[in-house]
């Protein structure tokens, strides 16, 4: 098992900042095996979304609202690493899907 906590930049915060974290993310992400269970863990700063079309293998339809920059990049990462966002695939009351 693989756990990795982690703190993303605002979605306010600058291109090469965000570039930055998650070029560093996703070399952190590689340096495991892919076999057994990674949990990606901690504040990430985005808004997946509720529509998933193009990433149905790693979301569900029970995100939060629109999909922002950030949950672009998130979204993209998952898709690349085979993750899923457990947040979406199934229903919460609308006052559990922030924090």
């Amino acid at each position: 098992m693989k756990i990795i906590q982690c703190y993303a930049p605002t979605n306010d915060y600058n291109e090469d900042a965000k570039d930055q974290f998650y070029d560093r993310l996703q070399s952190v992400v590689e340096k495991f095996p892919a076999k057994g269970l990674t949990i990606l863990m901690g504040d990430l700063n985005t808004k997946v979304g509720m529509d998933n079309p193009g990433y149905e293998d790693i979301m569900g339809r029970h995100g939060l609202r629109e999909r922002n920059e950030n949950g672009e990049r998130f979204a993209d990462l998952c898709a690349f690493n085979k993750l899923v966002i457990g947040g979406t695939i199934f229903p919460h009351k609308h006052i559990h899907k922030t924090t």
